[in-house]
């Protein structure tokens, strides 16, 4: 049933009430028993012994742990120790992430009204909201916080600000004797009130219809908490890589296990050599590595006005491919604005953002002399007194405290200098009929405006005010409103309205004194108009910039809106977003469509207005299913659902609801559309940075295998221990590769179109350069084995030949590092010295090595012993082979960057 489709009887046959009385005590605790408390309720939270399980489920991770087991039971306890370290590190950093479905509830919960106003017994009481039950008789008043949903039966100039759960920019009148025919969104239900949204305006009452999770802002809860997060790119792309070396690793080992045992080796040093071998195939710091960088990147985002709340939506950032933006509050300013007026027969173009009392008045461009428009005073006065909002400044920040379509026309008023406070001392209000949404006008009366005289000020819709004026005050003189005169007028509000601008008009009328019975008709009739002022909530000054950006990098932009279709595409069209208006469409247009037809409308759709939460969920859902990532930015409750549901949800700092941010991945400390295309390039940049040190890892870990197997092969002895291979891979790899991951932009970042999603982390130009640089790292090492071998012997004198063959791979993969930064560019072009933490990261590595093989407690524990100075000559000139042959792979293989 639709609460709104029904009439007053049918609504309390239904709900068993009484329109006058309202339900008696009795009555209303059975119910509170039948219907529980009107409370939201956080369900389904994981306990944190599933949330620990979760974590260890990737198949990197559960090789590594079998690995660390082996380990342990052959007797090779440091082995085991360090890998299972780096597992449990990783598991606290994944359970620390968990939770924001619980907190966006709070959130959710912190909206509800603490108490109303109802009517039990026929008496008016005030109880705890959440003791509310369906059938209870509410009373509304300006400033509540409406405690249920609402089926209004009275309705007195009531308006109720609804922007955060339905994204209209101005509050919303509603109409207890409204009749709706058929399915409407929320936004068009005038005839209801939604709990937590505010009563701004007048006087109200209504049956509640839906309390706790069955009210509309309930829905929304339990929706957060129903969908699960799915997988980043980067984590489906990771996971994917871990599955491939881990079944790569499995296949090495059996392989070298069997092969061994075909030449005979004992059966336990085969174990501990496939052992090590997996050791060599598992790049075990990339874990913690990507989640160091990762974490760096959420450093330098906050610095840009960008809080990243989870790791990995950082990088997902990078890889978005359209952006869904809410209106109000993200791409505007959630300020009605006056931007344009009509008076003296001349149309003003008004400057100024928001509600700042300063900006220019203009006439064809040039700044406007007052003087030479007399009416244009009267019309902000009549503006400003006719008017029951203030502007406040007591924060440092001017703010409207009432109505925001009054409180732009005070803000005009202050443009000409002219002030609430000094009008109403200068010309006191005596008398008014206030402003209903039959009338459509409100009328004020004031003493002393003209010689002495009474003068009523009317405000309200143009085509009403203008029918009721006889004259017109225009150049200096008051003449009849003739019909050229009205059409004229008439022209131009269409031409206003048009432009998506709200607008209201103005007019007066002199009395001697006020009447002594104020009649509708009599006052607001005969009449003499002034102007009109139209205003429109502005874009963002920024945003039009940004958008640009978007289109330059590949990037869509949407804006999906509760608010009206023509507001919205006009605002479209100013930002740049839409050049045709089959490029909008109407939730209502939305509802016919088929799941197939509707991915097809979103290929080429740009804006979607007067639209639901769950029409933003399905908007969001056939983007993805048609491979897009999508970014949703938004501030209010009813955008909760879609930023739960986008891959990137976005949420405005400053204006945002406590339940977007809390749902949201990322919140902007700025409400600035831009810092979102800055947060997008820091994206595609960290992903650059992870496929380099990817790139680096596993070239160097594959070098090892092959030195490693081929080293097998050849029947030699193993070239390097397991603990040597964790060396390499977790403490001497991790520098550089962190340094990696702070590399800089290379040029041209944001030309380029969104990455495909699709594509693997390691492409086929990848896998070239890996395997390339993995044969030259394996030979430079193999070369110094042999060497040493031949020098040194293989009985006693292994260690040494190990000790050798150890350095001269650490400073391989350290002077590789270098060559890594770039896999276009080569050093000489992108500057030896450009990154200063590589070369801080490449000293670090290089000393700590030194202290390995030099400090006799730490080369107890590896089983290497000092080099010589001739050692140092050899291991030095085969480390500089993978560097200068990955240059030279670059140079002669790799597509230039234009």
């Amino acid at each position: 049933m639709e609460w709104y489709n029904i009439g007053k009887s049918e609504l309390v046959k239904e709900l068993k009430t009484d329109l006058n009385r309202g339900l008696s005590r009795r009555e209303a605790e059975k119910r509170l028993e039948d219907y529980g408390k009107n409370e939201l309720e956080a369900t389904g939270k994981k306990s944190f012994l599933t949330k620990l399980i979760a974590q260890f489920t990737d198949f990197l991770i559960i090789i590594l742990m079998v690995a660390a087991g082996i380990s342990g039971f052959v007797g090779e306890k440091d082995d085991a120790i360090v890998i299972l370290a780096i597992v449990v590190i990783n598991a606290v950093l994944g359970i620390y992430q968990e939770g924001k479905a619980e907190k966006s509830v709070e959130a959710l919960q912190k909206l509800s009204a603490p108490n109303a106003k109802v009517i039990r017994d026929g008496n008016q009481i005030v109880v705890p909201a959440a003791d509310i039950v369906p059938g209870d008789l509410i009373a509304l008043d300006a400033g509540d916080i409406i405690p249920a949903d609402i089926r209004l039966i009275e309705s007195s100039n009531l308006k109720v600000e609804e922007a955060s759960l339905t994204g209209e920019s101005v509050p919303v009148e509603k109409d207890a004797n409204t009749k709706i025919a058929g399915r409407v969104g929320i936004g068009d239900r005038h005839n209801m009130a939604f709990s937590s949204t505010i009563v701004t305006y007048g006087r109200g009452k209504g049956i509640a219809i839906g309390t706790g999770h069955n009210t509309e802002i309930g829905n929304i809860a339990i929706k957060i908490q129903s969908y699960d997060d799915e997988e980043t790119p980067l984590q489906s792309k990771l996971n994917q890589l871990g599955k491939v070396l881990g079944t790569l690793t499995i296949g090495i080992c059996i392989m070298v296990f069997v092969l061994g045992l075909f030449q005979g080796r004992p059966i336990l040093k085969m174990l501990l050599t496939s052992i090590s071998l997996a050791v060599a195939a598992i790049p075990e710091g990339l874990p913690a590595i990507v989640t160091i960088v990762l974490s760096i990147g959420m450093n330098r985002m906050a610095g840009k006005n960008a809080i990243v709340k989870k790791l990995l939506a950082v990088e997902t950032l990078g890889a978005t491919s359209v952006i869904c933006s809410d209106k109000t509050g993200t791409l505007t300013q959630n300020e009605m604005t006056v931007v344009k007026a009509y008076v003296d027969d001349k149309i003003l173009d008004v400057e100024g953002i928001g509600y700042d009392p300063t900006g220019n008045i203009k006439l064809l461009g040039k700044n406007v002399d007052i003087s030479s428009l007399p009416n244009l005073k009267n019309l902000v006065c009549i503006g400003a007194l006719a008017n029951d909002a203030l502007l406040d400044n007591s924060s440092g920040m001017y703010k409207i405290m009432g109505d925001p379509t009054e409180g732009a026309i005070i803000t005009f008023a202050g443009k000409l200098g002219q002030t609430t406070y000094g009008l109403n001392k200068s010309y006191p209000r005596i008398a008014e009929l206030p402003f209903d949404s039959t009338r459509k006008m409100m009328t004020t009366f004031h003493s002393d405006y003209i010689n002495g005289k009474i003068v009523s000020f009317t405000k309200g819709a143009p085509d009403i005010v203008i029918s009721k004026c006889s004259k017109i005050a225009i150049n200096g003189m008051i003449v009849d409103f003739t019909k050229e005169l009205k059409d004229r007028v008439l022209k131009v509000n269409k031409d206003f309205a048009r432009s998506a601008l709200r607008v209201l008009s103005a007019s007066y009328k002199v009395w001697n004194e006020v009447p002594k019975s104020i009649k509708f008709d009599d006052v607001e009739n005969d009449m003499i108009f002034v102007g009109l002022v139209g205003m429109i909530d502005p874009a963002r000054s920024e945003v039009k910039e940004s958008i640009k950006l978007c289109k330059q990098a590949g990037i869509e932009t949407i804006m999906i809106t509760g608010d009206y279709k023509d507001t919205a595409y006009a605002i479209a069209k100013d930002l740049g977003m839409v050049e045709h208006e089959n490029q909008a469409m109407m939730g209502e247009e939305l509802d016919k469509l088929s799941d197939k037809e509707l991915r097809e409308a979103v290929k080429n759709t740009k804006v979607y207005a007067r639209v639901s939460p769950e029409h933003k969920v399905k908007i969001v859902t056939a983007l993805k299913d048609n491979g897009y990532i999508t970014s949703m930015t938004g501030d209010g409750v009813n955008d909760a659902l879609a930023l739960k549901k986008a891959d990137i949800g976005v949420a405005m700092g400053i204006t945002g609801t406590d339940v977007a941010k809390n749902t949201a991945e990322v919140i902007l400390t700025d409400d600035n559309f831009a810092t979102i295309v800055n947060a997008v390039e820091e994206g595609r940049i960290i992903f650059s940075n992870i496929k380099k040190f990817v790139f680096f890892l596993l070239s160097c870990n594959i070098g090892e295998i092959l030195l490693v197997f081929i080293s097998i092969l050849l029947g030699w002895e193993v070239p390097l221990l397991p603990i040597q291979l964790l060396w390499l891979n977790l403490v001497t790899d991790s520098f550089p590769a962190m340094a990696l991951g702070v590399e800089n932009a290379e040029p041209g970042i944001m030309r380029l179109p969104p990455r495909d999603t699709k594509e693997p982390i390691l492409d086929k130009s990848m896998l070239g350069g890996i395997m390339f640089q993995a044969v030259a790292i394996s030979a430079a090492s193999l070369f110094s084995y042999l060497w040493a071998m031949r020098m040194y012997g293989v009985g006693e004198g292994l260690i040494h030949a190990r000790s050798v063959v150890f350095a001269t791979l650490i400073t391989a993969e350290l002077l590789r590092a270098f060559s890594s930064r770039s896999q276009t560019y080569t050093l000489f072009k992108i500057g030896f010295f450009s990154n200063v933490r590589m070369i801080q990261a490449v000293l670090v590595s290089f000393l700590l090595t030194v202290a390995v093989l030099y400090v006799p407690v730490l080369n107890n524990i590896f089983d290497v012993i000092p080099l010589t100075s001739h050692d140092w000559l050899i291991v030095t000139t085969f480390s500089f082979i993978p560097m200068i042959t990955g240059e030279l792979y670059k140079d002669l293989f790799k597509n230039k960057v234009k």
